[in-house]
């Protein structure tokens, strides 16, 4: 009898970004333990927040803490791959916990799968996702649309993609984005050239939803919130790590 895998799919509104990395970082756990014994694809929005990854180079934050506290922005650093990146309103973000060892114990691998979803999730909309030669992400005719920016630990990942909906771009203007000089970021709503449907969010979530599904051959399965039930402990990986981070 053929094993049928899920992809549990929790979507968690909009959640401030520590809340969400305290959360997933217990639910890792949890999936590295084998106390979660699916995929998780947790989804959120985020508050205006900018994220410094492991290789983020200080002048690449052009904003002051100051300037950044009066528009509201928190600042956070993370044990992530890549630079610096802003989440915000509008913005789908994506947290995959996903054991590698159910698929293939390849980080570089993976995040091709990554950009794959994301790709085939805004084909639906007229918009022509593309990879970047020596970068991730995906791209639209040269454009930014979504970053990545991924962690794992005994093959098991957190950490994930941003993918630009109807964020207003002009948060970008506060860093370097993803440390990549001259780069336009875009959005959904931007390619579409027309005003953003109330509904376009949850439109883009589903497709990318089945997307993931469709490209790690998972089966997508709601979940709530309150079955996670993860350990809090922080999984971060010490000196003892076996697994490197990657983004761009």
């Amino acid at each position: 009898m053929t094993t049928v895998r899920q992809l549990l799919v929790c979507d968690l509104g909009t959640l401030s970004y520590g809340a969400a990395l305290e959360l997933q970082r217990g639910v890792a756990h949890s999936r590295i333990s084998g106390a979660i014994a699916e995929d998780i694809l947790l989804l959120v929005e985020h508050p205006p927040v900018v994220t410094l990854g492991r290789s983020s180079k200080a002048n690449h934050l052009l904003a002051s803490p100051a300037l950044l506290a009066a528009r509201g922005v928190e600042l956070f650093e993370v044990e992530r791959g890549g630079d610096i990146t802003f989440h915000g309103p509008g913005q789908l973000v994506g947290y995959p916990i996903f054991d590698l060892k159910r698929h293939k114990q390849d980080l570089h691998w993976y995040l091709r799968q990554v950009e794959e979803a994301l790709i085939r999730g805004v084909a639906p909309f007229g918009i022509a996702g593309e990879r970047n030669v020596g970068y991730t992400g995906v791209w639209t005719q040269g454009r930014k649309l979504a970053s990545i920016g991924v962690h794992a630990r005994d093959w098991v990942t957190w950490h994930g993609f941003a993918l630009n909906v109807t964020t207003d771009l002009g948060y970008f203007d506060l860093m370097v984005p993803c440390g990549i000089a001259d780069v336009q970021m875009t959005s959904v709503a931007r390619e579409l050239d027309e005003p953003a449907s109330p509904t376009l969010g949850a439109q883009v979530r589903d497709r990318v939803i089945e997307a993931f599904a469709d490209v790690f051959s998972l089966t997508p399965t709601p979940m709530e919130r309150e079955a996670l039930q993860p350990r809090t402990s922080d999984p971060s990986p010490g000196a003892t790590d076996p697994l490197a981070s990657l983004s761009q």
